[in-house]
């Protein structure tokens, strides 16, 4: 059984929303995945509540939305989410304790066999990487304590490298569906101010969709990478976003 999973940060309501929305849901439905994983989502604009309407009045599709709130401060703000055209079995979420991040699952049916789809963001790529290894710890370990199935598939903005110790460690349990660059984009504000200044464009992969044995990897690549035709420096997000399609063996 073959499928497509993606994942994208979408830069919250930041940076021209209004008109970048418009860029996320056209390369959106020309992906048509079965998966989609979002971090930042802007709660107050239910931004993916937004994107699922649109894709069902434009391609027909009917997606089911779980969001997990951040905790704390940040529940009012941001969230990450999971949008799918297959049937939920069940969801779950980590809090990490640690600067209002979480983590969420949520377990569908392949053709009716079962595969859970993990989603996070973890600490910013400025910020010390042994916070990042800290998550990744409790990230792994919670995934360890859903034991019961072997296909799952861990998606979002990781803010590593494979070179790091939070992705390296990642990738001793998981495989990254694809290396190519997905930071960052050079998606400028209405002032022209670029979003990111202090690193180079598209320079690293810091955005995975990491694969457990049970599945194979049929294709994969960036996604969510084409600026505006009509403003080179309006993109869909400050991140580009990464596709993979999937086979369960």
């Amino acid at each position: 059984m073959r499928f497509r999973a993606v994942t994208l940060n979408m830069e919250r309501n930041e940076k021209r929303w209004a008109a970048r929305r418009e860029l996320i849901v056209e390369q959106f439905c020309a992906l048509r995945p079965d998966v989609l994983a979002l971090n930042e989502v802007c709660v107050p604009l239910q931004s993916a509540r937004w994107l699922q309407r649109v894709a069902k009045e434009r391609i027909g599709i009917e997606y089911a939305l779980v969001q997990q709130n951040r905790v704390n401060g940040s529940s009012e703000s941001e969230a990450e989410a999971v949008l799918t055209c297959w049937p939920v079995v069940e969801t779950g979420n980590l809090d990490f304790r640690v600067r209002d991040m979480v983590a969420q699952v949520v377990r569908v049916l392949i053709d009716r066999r079962p595969v859970d789809v993990y989603v996070t963001h973890l600490y910013k790529s400025l910020g010390d990487d042994s916070l990042r290894l800290f998550q990744v710890q409790q990230l792994l370990a919670w995934i360890d304590s859903r034991n019961d199935i072997a296909a799952r598939i861990v998606c979002g903005d990781f803010n590593a490298t494979l070179d790091m110790p939070s992705a390296a460690l990642m990738a001793t349990r998981f495989r990254p569906t694809q290396t190519a660059p997905t930071a960052f984009t050079p998606l400028a504000d209405s002032d022209g101010t670029v979003s990111h200044p202090y690193w180079h464009r598209m320079d690293r992969c810091i955005d995975y969709v990491w694969v457990s044995d049970a599945l194979q990897v049929v294709a994969s690549g960036v996604c969510f990478n084409q600026a505006s035709p009509h403003d080179g420096g309006l993109w869909p997000s400050d991140h580009a976003g990464v596709w993979a399609d999937l086979s369960l063996g």
